[in-house]
């Protein structure tokens, strides 16, 4: 018999749409709380109509919610909303991601519920926090992260900035902060404290994790987006595109793996040629062995490199697809074929947390 979650005997009320939310509660759910999804009896979540819909609702909505019970609640009738109430006091943890003010105005504001339930840990998760200059203002991740200073160093040597395919301040800034801040808040009730609402800006989460290039403010050298040391500055951090049309990541950023890295590209005459032995970074020398490493790497396949750094311990190793990143042996016990009740066979990508007896 498998061991017990460690958040077995946890109810966790989850208000939340699309993914910020839905994602912390879907970890808590994985780690054994059980969860109880709360939508409107219209259309429920958003995420239940985002993308291709193969029959009642969209893999993004099956992605994040998983683990959960689905339940329907008109929060503006009086009746249901004494529903939830009731709930609360039986819940050890409440999320919700409306804009500030509107649970207050629902008539389930924090103030309303710690006093159903003096023990809750009630998280708010908004871009802006519930209070400051911008609280009441709408957003998305690339709002979020543009202010954080983060999508202007998320740029190549043209210094466009390029939006990433992974939600920094959604995912970063809004799901996995939100799971600190619940777990920490579920710590101090189990020690005698009292509940306490969890506050969290997505925004701000992100600027506080912006951290390279705050070093290179306080450094007096603010980042140039594009040539900085992990941004594309240095010949021994870079992807190389290959003879396929593929990429390799070169990620030999001590000089003992770059020096391995040139004996498997069998140019030991490039050993020397790295920051820590004074190359600038950004610099002519460092753009220069980027040029002749771009050179090298254009000659031979993903698979031809591939094989050829297999052995070598020097962090370099391919950019894989989605689909075949499912499928790579590192990640055989998290990844597996699901069925949903309505939708069918799925890819589902389990809890990466593991915990060990």
């Amino acid at each position: 018999m498998p061991p017990e979650q460690p958040l077995r005997g946890i109810r966790v009320l989850d208000l939340t749409r699309l993914l910020p939310g839905p994602v912390a509660t879907m970890h808590l759910a994985d780690m054994g709380a059980e969860v109880i999804k709360i939508e409107d009896p219209g259309p429920g979540d958003y995420a239940r109509s985002m993308g291709p819909v193969r029959n009642q609702v969209s893999q993004f909505f099956v992605a994040v919610n998983r683990g959960k019970q689905l339940q329907r609640l008109d929060l503006k009738d009086a009746a249901q909303r004494e529903q939830l109430l009731a709930m609360v006091e039986q819940a050890d943890v409440l999320v919700e991601s409306f804009r500030p003010g509107v649970m207050d105005k629902l008539g389930l504001g924090w103030s309303v519920l710690k006093q159903r339930n003096p023990r809750l840990v009630m998280c708010a998760i908004s871009g802006y926090g519930q209070q400051g200059p911008l609280a009441q203002q709408a957003g998305h991740d690339i709002n979020y992260i543009g202010y954080a200073g983060m999508l202007a160093q998320n740029c190549a040597s043209d210094g466009v900035p390029v939006l990433p395919n992974l939600q920094i301040g959604d995912l970063l800034g809004g799901a996995q902060a939100a799971l600190q801040g619940i777990l920490a808040a579920l710590v101090a009730v189990k020690m005698g404290g009292a509940g306490r609402l969890v506050d969290i800006s997505m925004t701000a989460t992100v600027m506080a994790h912006n951290i390279m290039p705050l070093v290179a403010v306080n450094n007096g050298a603010p980042a140039v987006a594009g040539a900085d040391l992990l941004t594309g500055g240095v010949p021994c951090y870079s992807v190389y595109r290959t003879a396929d049309g593929r990429y390799m990541a070169v990620g030999a950023l001590e000089l003992k793996f770059w020096q391995t890295c040139c004996e498997v590209l069998q140019r030991p005459d490039l050993k020397q040629h790295h920051w820590q032995l004074g190359q600038q970074v950004g610099g002519a020398d460092a753009m220069a062995v980027k040029a002749e490493l771009a050179e090298l790497f254009a000659r031979r396949t993903l698979a031809e490199w591939s094989a050829r750094f297999a052995a070598a311990d020097c962090c370099v190793t391919p950019v894989l697809t989605t689909e075949e990143a499912l499928q790579h042996p590192l990640f055989a016990t998290l990844v597996s074929q699901r069925e949903h009740p309505s939708e069918g066979l799925y890819w589902s990508v389990g809890q990466p947390v593991q915990f060990h007896y």
